[in-house]
């Protein structure tokens, strides 16, 4: 019987999301010795600067662009395998996140490829952290859902909207707009705090304040990857619509 051929161990990595201090220590440490980095589109330079002598290769997957089918990425992942001793998949936030690492999984494990989870910060946390503003709330916010409108191609295209007193919708883009009217025919009140979370960690993220009403309207100019937290425990605190009116005032009036 011929042996089978031997092969390398695949690391399914959270890159965090965006800073390089974000990312953990033992992430960091398994990019400095992989062989090969299959990494997603919102994977930042800055990240992938951890990994100088890995061959990178590009697999994202972007809403509204051409995208790498999961079915070759996961043929990428067995291939390379068997070729490399130390393989990382490395995707933005949290691979157990939206991350299809259910799918790579299934793949790697039907191949006999020996596979480990390294979780990195999903960006619900990073933008809670990034605003100060904690998901949950006492007497406000007990529950917190995180979710995205995109679904697999044999489920419905609507999906029904959770129900908790915190929503995290991934990937929101002009599918948040959408979330917000569904919610407003639910009953939630037009004043629902919203934050929109544009580029978070990176040196050009930006936070954009407003309620349901405005979101059901749309994004205004968010183009970057975005996060939108909807729910009262995102209402502004007293020091933060202080510090709000204080950045929206014209220089020249203030220091008159």
């Amino acid at each position: 019987m011929a042996c089978q051929p031997l092969t390398g161990k695949v690391y399914l990595i959270g890159a965090g999301p965006g800073a390089q201090d974000l990312m953990t220590l033992r992430g960091a440490r398994l990019l400095a010795l992989a062989d090969v980095v299959l990494h997603d589109a919102l994977v930042t330079e800055e990240i992938l600067e951890l990994c100088p002598q890995a061959v990178k290769i590009g697999v994202g997957k972007r809403c509204g662009q051409i995208s790498t089918a999961q079915a070759f990425i996961n043929k990428q992942l067995i291939d390379n395998a068997r070729k490399y001793a130390l393989v990382v998949r490395l995707k933005g936030g949290d691979p157990m996140i939206f991350g299809r690492a259910d799918e790579e999984l299934h793949a790697l494990e039907r191949a006999g490829i020996e596979v480990e989870v390294v979780p990195g910060i999903t960006t619900a946390l990073a933008a809670a952290a990034a605003t100060k503003q904690p998901l949950t709330k006492r007497g406000v916010a007990r529950s917190v859902t995180f979710f995205t409108s995109s679904t697999a191609p044999f489920l419905p295209d609507q999906v029904a909207i959770p129900n908790a007193d915190t929503l995290v919708q991934y990937m929101g883009g002009r599918e948040a707009m959408v979330t917000a009217r569904r919610l407003l025919d639910l009953g939630r009140p037009p004043d629902l705090p919203v934050l929109i979370v544009e580029n978070c960690s990176r040196p050009d993220q930006r936070v954009t304040r407003m309620d349901l009403r405005t979101l059901a309207h749309g994004l205004g100019q968010a183009q970057g990857p975005v996060l939108v937290l909807l729910g009262a425990a995102m209402a502004a605190r007293e020091m933060q619509q202080t510090e709000a009116c204080a950045a929206s005032t014209p220089r020249s009036a203030a220091s008159q």
